[in-house]
């Protein structure tokens, strides 16, 4: 019986097994489920690399890319992030934003942006400024130099880069036009498959076209979008720098050839008109999480460019060079589009340099030497010397006779003789007479001024002043004899009477 109750409790406990089996089973199957949920939800790995110079627009257009209105701006190697969102499947991720300064000293930060584990999951996005357009293949070139050398001191297997380098191939021929091909309508891919470098496939190898020349020439093996940002300029370089069409033209035709070396998309944007942000940011999740996109490629308005990766090829850019008169496609974009050498002239105070004092003196000797040598006894300098703004010499100081008494209180009162009549001598006439004599004539025992050594200024002063005392000692001589002769006729008539 032993066995028997061995085999019972055995069945007993079989039973109480396989509803255990069950209940395990079921949760078995929810977290297969979650499992598979979780494979399916967008990876958190993936970035976007933005290099370029300053003022070229990168924060404002990652913040418009953000939704936000005020872009936050830092220095060195910032980081922002991009809510994106799976409409199909109500998943949820955090795109990751790196931000390289424009200076290129902070270049040595890439190696926190981009390294070797998060190479496959990158996607490079070079921005240049249409406000600059003379600029715009040099920074281009410079940036994407600065990209490969950091690329080079990568330690990616050579095999490894190959592979990548090799999936930007198979993207690049398998591009269809939308609504052409699966491109356009399929969903995210499930798993491990990754947009930006896709596996191989059998099909794919058999239709793909060859590629062109041009085209890939300069493979990075990492995807590369380039966005010409401030699109709205266009109307002020027409506007004030007198660009036309085959200006605008020869501009995108050197762009997109410079993408086709890289196997880049470009971009026209504009934020301040919000001209393909949208669009950009579509294109975006499109080749990072591989949503669907179903936008064709834009050439027709020259400030809304759009041409995606793939879609390119030299013959459709040779269509720009039927608009070009008066330059050729082939040449070099620094002699075409000139940096304009006039500028707004910023309003300054003019600085004033003063002039060598002994210069100036000089001058000044120069011309007053010349007044006077001029011709002529009793005309005063002229106006202009007068008006000099060089200060007038004192005039020489005239001594008076030291024999010579003070005036008396009452020396404008005539005096008068024993005979009553007023003496001409004494008059206030006769004391200016005998003060201009003083000053005609040299005082004994006091040494004359050496006229050598006095200035041209001195000697003007000097011969002034003795023409204006000898005038005024002929007035008052000639006044004296007139006076003189009064009284003598008055003398002879009173006889008479």
């Amino acid at each position: 019986m032993a066995p028997i109750i061995e085999k019972e409790d055995k069945m007993g406990n079989f039973n109480e097994e396989s509803s255990t089996d069950d209940s395990e089973n079921l949760w078995a199957d929810i977290l297969s489920e979650v499992q598979s949920g979780s494979a399916s939800k967008l990876p958190t790995t993936r970035t976007v690399l933005v290099l370029g110079d300053n003022d070229s627009g990168k924060t404002t257009l990652i913040a418009k890319l953000q939704g936000l209105e005020e872009p936050k701006k830092g220095s060195g190697l910032e980081y922002y992030y991009i809510d994106v969102k799976d409409e199909y499947r109500d998943e949820q991720a955090r795109l990751n934003v790196w931000v390289l300064d424009g200076d290129p000293h902070h270049t040595g930060l890439l190696k926190y942006a981009l390294k070797e584990d998060s190479f496959s999951d990158t996607l490079i996005m070079l921005v240049v400024s249409m406000a600059q357009p003379w600029a715009l293949l040099e920074t281009l070139t410079k940036w994407a130099d600065v990209l490969r050398d950091h690329v080079d001191k990568l330690r990616i297997p050579a095999d490894k880069l190959q592979e990548y380098e090799q999936s930007l191939i198979r993207v690049y021929q398998a591009y269809t036009e939308p609504g052409d091909g699966p491109i356009a309508t399929q969903g995210p891919p499930r798993g491990d498959i990754n947009p930006l470098h896709p596996p191989p496939s059998g099909s794919e190898e058999e239709s793909v076209l060859p590629l062109g020349e041009l085209t890939l020439s300069k493979n990075l093996g990492i995807p590369i979008v380039v966005v010409v940002t401030k699109s709205d300029t266009i109307s002020m370089l027409e506007k004030d720098f007198d660009y036309k069409d085959e200006h605008l033209d020869f501009i995108q035709q050197h762009i997109r050839k410079f993408c086709l070396k890289y196997g880049a998309a470009m971009f026209y944007t504009s934020v301040k008109d919000e001209r393909n942000c949208d669009l950009l940011y579509r294109y975006l999740v499109h080749r990072i999480y591989g949503f669907p996109f179903t936008s064709p490629a834009l050439v027709v308005d020259k400030d809304s460019v759009f041409v995606p990766s793939g879609w390119d090829n030299e013959k459709k850019i040779s269509i720009l060079y039927d608009n070009m008169t008066s330059m050729k496609p082939d040449d070099t974009f620094e002699d075409i589009i000139t940096k304009p050498s006039t500028r707004k002239v910023v309003q300054r105070d003019a600085e004033v340099t003063a002039e060598d004092d002994q210069a100036f003196l000089a001058k000044q000797q120069l011309q007053l030497s010349k007044q006077t040598a001029a011709p002529g006894t009793g005309t005063p300098p002229p106006a202009a010397a007068q008006e000099s703004p060089v200060p007038r010499l004192q005039r020489p100081q005239v001594h008076k006779t030291p024999e010579r008494s003070p005036a008396p209180a009452n020396a404008g009162t005539p005096v008068r003789g024993k005979d009553g009549k007023p003496q001409a001598g004494n008059t206030t006439e006769g004391m200016l007479a005998n003060f201009f004599n003083s000053l005609l004539s040299k005082t004994p025992g006091q040494p004359g001024p050496n006229v050598a050594s006095m200035t041209g200024a001195e000697q003007i002063d000097k011969a002034a002043v003795s023409r204006d005392a000898a005038a005024e000692l002929e007035r008052m001589t000639k006044g004296k004899k007139s006076i003189d002769t009064n009284n003598t006729s008055t003398d002879s008539a009173e006889p008479q009477s």
